[in-house]
């Protein structure tokens, strides 16, 4: 993933997209209003990992498109084509993160209203603003609250269809999650209160549910994750926690390996502190969210394993 460059860089593209779009018919009979020709709910997700918990929950009853599956793309700074736009403007139920996350996605739909439509904002949901952390897909108890919200979501736009939603929600729940929630419950036995260091913020969300002391300074992390400059007291508090060995683990993000992340990264291989990996969207594409989760948990169960802390 090439490294980020501030947000407000990339407005002028989406706004673009958008244009081109509408000039090309955003608001044909493929529309919300017109239903889709196989008797699906017509359901887009900005990003993957949403997406793919969505037509989980719907089943046989949706046709889920995620506009952000490429590995290689980075959320922050996609700019959406005029597909994109005419697939965003003709969804039943629109998925987007919001938290300023994917700007470009709740401007696509502004720019074709439709009343029909139903919107789900996973910062709306959880009560988060701008400036919060974005990446609550690694929260276990935010992906719980937008299980329910699009669940919810489902029953309002195809009413009738409750028990199916009920059944599907509990079939994901108890067989899809149940890996992931193991996981996540024998980590946080074996190793709450290790301290552990982090790229970005984009781990943020899941330490605490691991139980992990998560030390980085977060001017850091939050400096990579947003593609600004980190501190120089920043960047020489993560040296220093390295160096120091403080860290158990260092967990970073392969899809935004600056040149402070990989220096970083060295450091710890030469202070033999074990590395986990985590990336931002489904790896490989196509994933599943629990597979895709699953597989990192279990790497960085693996790495604070090689790291002797108990």
């Amino acid at each position: 993933m090439p490294n980020r460059v501030p947000r407000a860089l990339v407005l002028s593209a989406v706004l673009l997209a958008v244009l081109a779009a509408c000039v090309a018919g955003c608001g044909d009979s493929s529309g919300p209003g017109a239903g889709s020709p196989s008797g699906k709910l017509r359901v887009v997700a900005a990003e993957d990992f949403w997406g793919s918990i969505a037509a989980q929950l719907g089943g046989d009853r949706v046709e889920v498109t995620s506009i952000i599956t490429n590995p290689a793309a980075d959320p922050h700074d996609y700019e959406p084509t005029s597909a994109d736009a005419r697939t965003m403007a003709a969804a039943q139920i629109a998925i987007v993160n919001g938290i300023g996350y994917d700007e470009w996605a709740s401007k696509l739909l502004a720019a074709n209203p439709e009343s029909s439509r139903v919107e789900l904002n996973v910062g709306e949901v959880l009560g988060l603003k701008d400036g919060d952390n974005p990446h609550q897909w690694y929260s276990p108890s935010s992906v719980q609250r937008v299980i329910d919200a699009i669940s919810a979501g489902y029953k309002r736009a195809d009413p009738g269809n409750d028990p199916y939603f009920d059944r599907q929600r509990r079939k994901f729940e108890t067989e899809g999650l149940a890996e992931y929630d193991e996981l996540i419950s024998q980590i946080k036995a074996s190793y709450a209160g290790t301290p552990v260091g982090a790229s970005e913020s984009i781990f943020e969300p899941l330490a605490p549910a691991l139980g992990l002391k998560l030390i980085t300074p977060k001017g850091f992390m939050d400096g990579i994750a947003e593609g600004t400059e980190p501190t120089p007291a920043d960047k020489a508090g993560a040296d220093r926690q390295i160096a120091d060995n403080q860290i158990a683990v260092w967990v970073y993000n392969s899809q935004n390996a600056t040149p402070d992340v990989q220096r970083l990264n060295d450091a710890a291989g030469a202070a033999g502190i074990p590395i986990a990996t985590v990336t931002e969207t489904l790896t490989p594409e196509g994933a599943s969210f629990q597979d895709w989760m699953s597989r990192q948990l279990r790497g960085l169960r693996a790495a604070l394993a090689r790291s002797g802390a108990r």
